[in-house]
């Protein structure tokens, strides 16, 4: 590995940079600042008097630029620096006539994001003053400006993460190349926040790390042929250390395995020769009862010469009936045992009835 590369390049599902955040300024977030801008204008022009429309317009600009800003950067922080400013501006500008309204906008600019709305699936745990406090599940809460935090809102469906083990050596020392999904869902949000940094990360490592234990216990045809068992047993690794993080794994999927070329067509050589070995197995069970059942018939034709004369015949005239022109080739004691050429007549007549009727059937 190279001096400075990131630790992580092998892995396929490390999250990306993620900004810090202390709550979601979303749309509804909007709305309840465009609510309070509204009443800030109200306010202002009942007991003040009329606002200029450029004032108005400039003041408006600046509170969808300090939405956009939060939108990117939601911090406490954040809120209480562009108060400042707003007030900084006022002050410079001399617009002291105007500080009702600059008052309820800032009011604004502090609830608008402690009105927060979590959907169905997730959970938020929240902190107050750097402590746990509690975690909220779907709908509309309310948090404490400034004191309090969201510090992740959690998705608690089921979710999938993809790992491999690369050039991993198995227990007969074939090196192997693994790809395998996990199955996971979060069922302590709090555990989850609070028991490991970065859960989606420590998941994969674990995984890999367990497929990889797992394929050096095992061999080669045992990886083959019982996906289900290394399945199994990476699934019980897993829940053992991530149970710990309110976490469990649903499942785990092998996808692929690469072998050596070399030695995948060797082991297609072994097959080869293991069905062959199957089909002649199978061939020479089928001689010996063959001959078992040959041997009681010849008990049968032994003490009946008449029957296995007839027999005989029988054989010869379906050999010459299905053959036409064909040589069949008798010892001499059949012909003294068995009329020959009544069978050959016999056979002969047959054929010539079927020309005839095949003729016939031609005029017509």
């Amino acid at each position: 590995m190279k001096l400075g590369a990131n630790k992580f390049d092998r892995i396929k599902n490390v999250q990306g940079f993620s900004i810090k955040k202390d709550f979601v300024f979303n749309v509804f977030s909007f709305l309840i600042l465009a609510l309070f801008f509204g009443a800030a204008l109200l306010v202002q022009i009942i007991f003040v008097g009329s606002v200029d429309p450029l004032i108005m317009g400039k003041t408006a600009g600046s509170i969808i630029g300090v939405g956009i800003l939060l939108m990117v950067l939601p911090l406490w922080s954040t809120v209480i620096l562009m108060i400042i400013l707003i007030w900084a501006g006022m002050l410079g500008a001399e617009l002291t006539k105007m500080y009702p309204m600059f008052a309820i906008i800032s009011l604004g600019l502090i609830l608008a994001p402690s009105f927060q709305i979590i959907l169905e699936w997730d959970k938020a745990v929240i902190l107050r003053l750097g402590k746990f406090r509690k975690v909220h599940g779907p709908g509309i809460f309310f948090i404490v400006p400034v004191i309090d935090r969201i510090a992740k809102q959690i998705d608690t469906r089921i979710r999938a993460t993809d790992f491999t083990a690369e050039k991993t050596l198995t227990k007969d020392t074939v090196p192997v190349h693994v790809d395998a999904l996990a199955f996971w869902m979060i069922w302590d949000a709090q555990k989850a926040v609070l028991e490991v940094e970065n859960f989606i990360e420590a998941i994969t490592l674990s995984a890999q790390t367990a497929l990889r234990a797992s394929i050096g216990k095992n061999k080669l045809t045992t990886l083959l042929s019982d996906k289900e068992f290394i399945c199994g047993e990476i699934q019980q690794m897993l829940d053992e250390k991530t149970n710990s993080w309110g976490i469990s794994i649903m499942s785990v999927e092998i996808t692929d395995i690469v072998i050596p070329e070399n030695l995948e067509d060797a082991m297609s050589k072994v097959a080869q020769a293991e069905r062959e070995k199957e089909s002649r197995v199978i061939l020479g069970s089928a001689e010996v009862e063959i001959a078992a059942k040959f041997e009681k018939a010849a008990e049968h034709y032994r003490d009946n010469p008449t029957a296995l004369h007839l027999r005989a015949m029988n054989m010869a005239y379906e050999g010459l009936r299905q053959k036409t022109g064909s040589l069949m080739v008798l010892p001499s004691s059949a012909l003294d045992s068995m009329n020959i050429g009544s069978a050959m007549g016999m056979a002969a007549l047959d054929k010539t009835e079927k020309l005839g009727s095949e003729k016939n059937g031609g005029d017509e």
